[in-house]
């Protein structure tokens, strides 16, 4: 998408362009995706219960979908997947109706500020946080621990920020690197730096922590991290 020079960068968004290339991108752009989805589903045979929901907000093409539909503890729980881009839900869904599992899966074009929680035993937010404006995202994590049944655990995966310059500069150093070892031109990479710009707004660990028990998350504890890339379980 970013291969040849543009005099122009647009803002990035969630449209056909990127749905059609998505999964391909978000391998070959996040190190550690392929460990992430793995890992949510070792985490949903650890804490998902029969006869409670599952949510996936932001769920792009269904991958942490099939990563815990893989690994229910039965066909009572239902998965709700949700993503405000009707290009990636149409996707999404025709990617699910190929699978074949029988756990219910119910995927919705909807705001994830507007979807209601409830009975929900895991939560999952991948690379979805950063992309709200910064003000929606406590009302957000307190939506979802209002809504996740006790014992319930919200996996939260993020680009972040280091809490100093060196660290920040060493990681980013490090990640362009890893995009250049997956094919990304210089070119590619500074021209998609720009359309994420004020798009993606990451936070630091000590941020997400703050607002995470300010929302009401009695354990946060951070359990993957490369390069500028973490993931967080949040316990009810």
């Amino acid at each position: 998408m970013f291969a040849s020079p543009r005099e122009q960068i647009e803002k990035f968004k969630f449209d056909d362009r990127v749905a059609s290339v998505f999964g391909d991108m978000i391998s070959r752009s996040v190190p550690g995706y392929g460990m992430m989805l793995d890992m949510i589903g070792v985490i949903t045979r650890e804490v998902v219960k029969p006869d409670t929901n599952c949510y996936d907000l932001g769920c792009s093409l269904g991958a942490g979908i099939l990563s815990m539909r893989h690994n229910l503890p039965d066909d009572s729980c239902r998965i709700i997947g949700i993503d405000n881009s009707e290009a990636m839900t149409s996707r999404c869904q025709q990617i699910i109706d190929q699978d074949d599992s029988n756990s219910p899966v119910e995927i919705r074009c909807q705001d994830i500020m507007d979807t209601h929680i409830e009975n929900a035993s895991l939560v999952v937010l991948n690379l979805t946080l950063q992309f709200l404006e910064p003000s929606q995202r406590e009302p957000l994590l307190e939506h979802i621990y209002n809504g996740l049944n006790p014992g319930g655990v919200l996996v939260l995966s993020e680009k972040t920020n280091m809490p100093n310059e060196h660290e920040q500069d060493t990681l980013t150093d490090y990640y362009y690197a890893f995009k250049r070892q997956q094919g990304y031109s210089d070119l590619e990479i500074a021209q998609k730096r720009e359309a994420l710009d004020d798009v993606l707004i990451p936070d630091t660990l000590g941020t997400h922590r703050t607002r995470l028990h300010q929302a009401g998350f009695s354990h946060v504890t951070p359990w993957f991290q490369c390069f500028n890339f973490m993931s967080l379980l949040a316990h009810k």
